[in-house]
């Protein structure tokens, strides 16, 4: 008599990987698996962090300069840093002012025997913190008569780091605003002329051409240099930022073409004009979105010429004028090899300025390779 086999025990099957082990990466929105790319590159990540103090430091000014970023003091002309030394706390030596008559120049002699202890969050000169909050109160300040000069003073007697502090909310958002203008007008213009293409497009190239075939910095300068010199801080603010961005959308453009020409082929093109979908709808509702992860790459990558651009027309003395405070209007007194080898200090907003052009370069590769989440 045979005997039927036991039937096969069938085992509970093994839980299947979780969407962030890598089985269900297909099913992430575009935006996440754009942001967990970008997140593997660590010197991407690491100038966005950096980029991110520096915008802080800039919104914190007042807060974080001991001293007023105009106030002129003839007695402090082109001082160096001021020591800090530990003396129970952390301290400041006191300075005296003497005239060399050989040279004709001051120097500056510490006396370190009677240190003068910083203070922190101490009273100082009032301000609107973000504009809005009226505070006297500082990160770190010494009593008077005595002044702390963190990276010294210029030839006015100025304290460079609240300068550059000051002057970093010109230079960062004059290169964010310049962009932002320059972005808006080469998609538009780029998506317009790659979906209509026919006589729209050959009109919109040919002016596009035009332009590009312009040397941009004598084109920069000439627009700049027919500003009236009466000019409000404001109003020159506004104009130097059209002009910066009235060149750098046409590159944005032509590349922005090119893929619009490809996506207007596609089938959902086709679908949304037998649906009835009207063309400004097609270009602002299809195409536009499919080419933003470009658009957003290729502008971060020219925001540090927009910043190394103001930065240039301020250093030749038609870009930001005083009473403004850029990192360029800083960089105007280092036109002198003399005085920048006596006075190092004041090449530290061009520091500020390679600092920040590295990093927003660095965030454009990240962006750059995080567009294509699955190559």
């Amino acid at each position: 008599m045979t005997t039927t086999p036991p039937a096969p025990v069938m085992e509970p099957p093994a839980p299947s990987a979780p969407a962030e082990a890598g089985n269900g990466t297909a099913t992430l929105p575009q935006w996440r698996l754009m942001l967990r790319r970008f997140l593997k590159s660590r010197l991407a990540v690491a100038g966005a962090v950096v980029l991110a103090v520096l915008y802080l430091c800039a919104i914190l000014a007042p807060f974080l300069s001991p001293n007023p970023y105009d106030r002129q003091d003839a007695d402090l002309k082109n001082a160096p840093p001021t020591a800090v030394v530990w003396s129970g706390g952390p301290a400041i030596c006191s300075r005296e002012q003497q005239l060399d008559t050989e040279t004709f120049s001051y120097e500056y002699r510490s006396d370190c025997s009677k240190p003068v202890p910083l203070r922190f969050f101490g009273k100082g000169q009032e301000y609107k913190l973000f504009g809005l909050i009226p505070t006297d109160r500082h990160l770190v300040t010494v009593d008077a008569p005595h002044t702390l000069l963190l990276w010294g003073a210029d030839s006015a007697g100025r304290d460079v780091f609240a300068r550059s502090m000051q002057g970093a909310r010109v230079s960062l958002t004059i290169g964010l605003f310049g962009v932002a203008v320059g972005t808006f007008l080469g998609a538009t213009i780029g998506t317009v002329s790659g979906y209509f293409r026919g006589a729209v497009d050959t009109v919109l190239q040919r002016f596009i051409e035009l332009l590009m075939s312009l040397p941009t910095l004598p084109l920069w300068l000439a627009l700049a240099a027919i500003l009236p010199q009466e000019m409000s801080v404001t109003s020159r603010y506004f104009l130097i930022t059209l002009i910066l961005s009235l060149v750098g959308w046409a590159s944005l453009a032509r590349q922005i073409r090119g893929k619009v020409m490809s996506y207007a082929a596609g089938d959902y093109v086709a679908a949304a004009r037998i649906a009835g979908a009207s063309s400004a709808r097609i270009v602002f509702r299809h195409l536009i979105p499919n080419a933003s992860s470009h658009i957003v790459a290729t502008s971060m990558l020219a925001v540090p010429a927009t910043i190394i651009a103001e930065t240039s027309l301020s250093f030749l003395g038609v870009g930001m004028l005083p009473p403004a405070v850029s990192w360029g209007v800083l960089l105007s007194d280092a036109q002198n090899v003399s005085a920048v080898q006596q006075h190092p200090w004041l090449l530290i907003p061009a520091a500020l300025v390679v600092l920040a052009v590295t990093c927003f370069q660095l965030i454009g590769d990240g962006l750059r390779d995080a567009v294509d989440p699955y190559g």
